[in-house]
């Protein structure tokens, strides 16, 4: 009996090791009802949100993202503000083929603002489904009321795809 136990014992210990060092190694989790952190909501705001307010002329959505004092400024040098820009959606939805954000920098800071700074790929409009450009774009976040939302944005460097960065036809 007492050698079934040990065996029972060491086989019980083996397996909790096992479970512990697989749980050592995955990627840990926020537990259920905490919010995500601000490096995740403002990752989702600049890669899927904002692209979507324009890809998908929703001046409702856009609206939500920039706070009443926002200002851009364009690759020509020329201002817009967030009225501008609501206008624009609505009457504007975006004819690309795709387009990403690749965030290069993103920062919080303690005093609720941040910055986020990338670049643009924007592939083809269905009238050159093979054409597109990329652009340089940096912005200023803050935090107000528990929601990030955008005060400040800079475009620049638009410039056409080469070759080697379009994408390649599926086969």
């Amino acid at each position: 009996m007492r050698s079934i136990l040990l065996g029972s014992l060491r086989g019980f210990t083996a397996l909790a090791l096992l479970l512990a060092s697989l749980f050592a190694v995955l990627p840990s989790r926020p537990a259920s009802g905490e919010p995500p952190s601000d490096e995740v909501v403002l990752r989702q705001l600049k890669e899927d949100l904002w692209p979507r307010a324009y890809r998908e002329g929703d001046p409702a959505l856009l609206d939500r993202i920039l706070a009443k004092e926002f200002q851009m400024i364009d690759p020509d040098g020329g201002w817009s503000n967030k009225q501008k820009e609501l206008e624009y959606v609505a009457k504007n939805k975006a004819q690309n083929k795709s387009f990403r954000f690749e965030i290069r920098r993103l920062e919080v800071f303690e005093n609720g603002t941040a910055v986020i700074a990338g670049r643009g790929i924007v592939v083809g409009p269905k009238s050159d489904p093979d054409g597109g450009y990329q652009y340089e774009s940096s912005n200023i976040l803050i935090k107000r009321d528990g929601r990030w939302q955008a005060i400040a944005s800079h475009v620049s460097g638009v410039r056409p795809l080469t070759e080697a960065e379009k994408p390649k036809p599926k086969r």
